[in-house]
């Protein structure tokens, strides 16, 4: 009776393994990401290397996850830009998209705060039509060490904005 039970607790404690085993495997699982949006993306200043989305998959690595953020920031776009090169910018297999779009570069190209918003839920429209998850990083970008131009991040502001995205996108990984 003894060793049918240890048995019984073995067999237990083999499939609880396995399946712990499994879900860190699907966890670990390549996940395309792309960061999408301006020159704040594109590391204007630091450069890309320096970049929340290069810091962004030092970190996701550093955790384990099998995680490529692809840069899609070009210094200087607008809402327009974005949603004119969205597709080949966001290529198919990509999971999530992480998106900093401001108003900066519209208001200066006189593209008014109706058309801006009206641009980024086209873009967002697209993404989600496509099964794309999104992340909005604008409230992760508050507070932030800046360059002297006082609007782009110095490098310090790169990390530090990834680090605040990093648990958010962690989320969003789980739930693919």
């Amino acid at each position: 009776m003894a060793k049918r039970a240890i048995s019984t607790f073995s067999f237990l404690v083999a499939v609880v393994l396995t399946l712990t085993f499994a879900a860190d495997l699907a966890s670990a699982a390549a996940v395309n990401i792309v960061a999408l949006g301006a020159s704040n993306t594109a590391g204007y200043g630091v450069g890309s290397n320096e970049a929340w989305p290069a810091r962004l998959q030092a970190m996701l690595g550093a955790k384990g996850y099998q995680a490529t953020v692809a840069n899609a920031g070009i210094s200087g776009d607008t809402t327009a830009g974005m949603l004119a090169r969205l597709d080949s910018a966001v290529s198919n297999g990509t999971k999530i998209v992480v998106y900093a779009i401001y108003n900066y570069n519209d208001a200066r190209n006189g593209i008014s705060p109706a058309e801006h918003a009206a641009n980024v839920q086209k873009i967002l429209s697209r993404l989600h039509a496509r099964g794309i998850r999104t992340i909005s990083a604008a409230q992760y970008f508050n507070g932030l060490p800046r360059q002297s131009d006082g609007i782009h991040l110095t490098a310090e502001g790169h990390a530090q904005f990834a680090a605040r995205l990093l648990p958010e996108v962690i989320v969003a990984i789980g739930h693919h």
